[in-house]
């Protein structure tokens, strides 16, 4: 197979007959690249800052969350844009993807402006909430008010991968994505340290500046691509109109979407509220294993992505057998690679962590952190393969159930309880208290999340479901 053959269009790429495996991995080989390239956002963030000092990093990893809340406040809009694009396409309605996408564009723009300006006016005293003080507090002030300000770039570019993926091309976003990457990594240091026509550096909010300059060019693209219509679903400006029995429709899926990565952010900052008891070393450490964890399950999304429009659009062609046999076969692929991946993390930890590291110290608790918690990578593999599965055939509210059960119901409480050494949970596990019972909390709950989605695809309610507003065709038993 040549390179060549490895990046397909849309138009060459079957997702609702033949094999399953082929397929989804095309699919899914691009998203994980574009996932890899967007992290590199953050790691070239961690990288140069890194160089300044504790201070910065510690400020970025306050700030990294904060971001993420105000994306997923608006997320929601772009999964069900992505959704419904998908089953549309699969059921050959090409004038209903296209009414879908123009809509889900015009809407989740709307909603990022919005949720920037309150971000900007609420930033410190979210900051301040989350354990920032004093210098890391200013500094990750600085740098939340301008991604604040930036955030409709921030997210529309969110939005334009999403209708491209529903449709089913993920070859283009990560085309875009490689050039914005490649603008933002050669920015970032000018603007952190400064250099030529920046002739003073910026640092933590120099960072910020080059990321929303990049995302701005990002969206920019990838609307001139969607307004063109020339690679795949297209928009346009009469179909721009505020619809708002259309708008009912993107709440009804999109609100559970939104819940769902709202609670994923939520939960990550509330775990820096029980980190923050700690020393800024080891907050800054946990900020480096985070990172790293982001581009550890880069694989897992991107799958959990790609078999959310390959059941999504196999719903909507009325291929239900094949839809649930995707959803198992990419679960079993995500734990056995991530499984692998772990053992690998394991063996070489250390140069692993080290470069993204501001001490010696720092280095030593994220080593600790990753080696407790990888044996455990497999089962959150599991876990975004079948959510990817709820998502895609509209049941949004059972994928929120499983992120808020796995991180606010079960990760959150045994972190707080563990680390701060709480009766009568410290005498049982005492082993696993103080810092020790943030990484418990993260075997845990990644272990118990692929049990419960695990257990509701089983249970099968998702099978039934088409949010398209009409009757999916219905196929022969092979569904092939």
């Amino acid at each position: 197979m040549g390179v060549f053959d490895v990046f397909r269009g849309q138009d060459e790429l079957d997702l609702t007959s033949g094999g399953i495996g082929k397929p989804l991995f095309l699919l899914a080989l691009p998203i994980v690249i574009t996932n890899l390239l967007q992290t590199a956002y953050n790691l070239a963030d961690t990288f140069w800052l890194a160089q300044l000092n504790e201070t910065a990093v510690a400020a970025i990893t306050f700030g990294f969350p904060m971001v993420f809340l105000l994306i997923s406040l608006g997320m929601g809009l772009s999964v069900a844009g992505s959704v419904l694009v998908a089953q549309h396409t699969g059921a050959d309605e090409e004038s209903e993807a296209e009414y879908a996408a123009s809509q889900t564009v015009l809407f989740a723009l709307v909603a990022s402006a919005l949720l920037g300006v309150v971000g900007y006016l609420l930033v410190e005293e979210v900051l301040w909430f989350l354990g920032a003080r004093g210098d890391v507090l200013r500094e990750a002030t600085n740098y939340m008010e301008v991604i604040a300000l930036g955030m409709p770039f921030m997210f529309g570019f969110f939005v334009f991968i999403s209708l491209m993926r529903g449709y089913g091309d993920t070859v283009t976003p990560m085309i875009v994505m490689f050039g914005t990457v490649v603008l933002n990594v050669a920015i970032d240091p000018l603007f952190i340290f400064g250099f030529g026509p920046i002739p003073e550096g910026l640092g933590v909010q120099g960072a910020a500046i080059a990321t929303v300059i990049s995302r701005a060019l990002a969206t920019a693209v990838g609307l001139g691509i969607l307004f063109q219509g020339k690679r795949g679903i297209e928009i346009h400006l009469s179909q721009m109109k505020p619809g708002l029995q259309f708008f009912r429709k993107m709440l009804n899926i999109g609100l559970p979407a939104s819940i769902e990565s709202t609670g994923r952010s939520i939960s990550v900052n509330l775990m820096l509220v029980v980190v923050a008891i700690f020393t800024d070393t080891f907050v800054a450490a946990f900020g480096v294993g985070i990172r790293i964890f982001s581009v550890i399950f880069l694989p897992a999304i991107a799958v959990g992505q790609g078999v959310e429009t390959m059941v999504g659009q196999n719903i909507g062609a009325g291929k239900r057998d094949r839809a649930e046999r995707t959803a198992h076969t990419a679960a079993i692929a995500m734990f056995l690679i991530l499984s692998a991946v772990a053992v690998f993390v394991f063996a070489f930890t250390e140069p692993i962590v080290s470069p993204l590291s501001p001490n010696e110290r720092a280095t030593e608790i994220a080593v600790t952190f990753l080696r407790v918690v990888a044996p455990t990578f497999g089962f959150i593999g599991m876990m975004r393969a079948y959510n990817g599965t709820l998502r895609g055939s509209g049941k949004t509210m059972l994928s929120a159930t499983v992120s808020i059960m796995m991180l606010g119901v079960i990760r959150l409480p045994i972190a707080y309880v563990l680390s701060r050494s709480i009766e009568p949970f410290a005498s049982w596990a005492p082993y696993a208290t103080g810092q020790a019972g943030i990484w418990a909390s993260f075997v845990v709950s990644n272990t118990a999340g692929a049990l419960i989605a695990f257990a509701l695809i089983k249970q099968g309610s998702w099978r039934k479901s088409d949010v398209r507003g009409g009757a999916a065709p219905e196929a022969s038993p092979t569904d092939d």
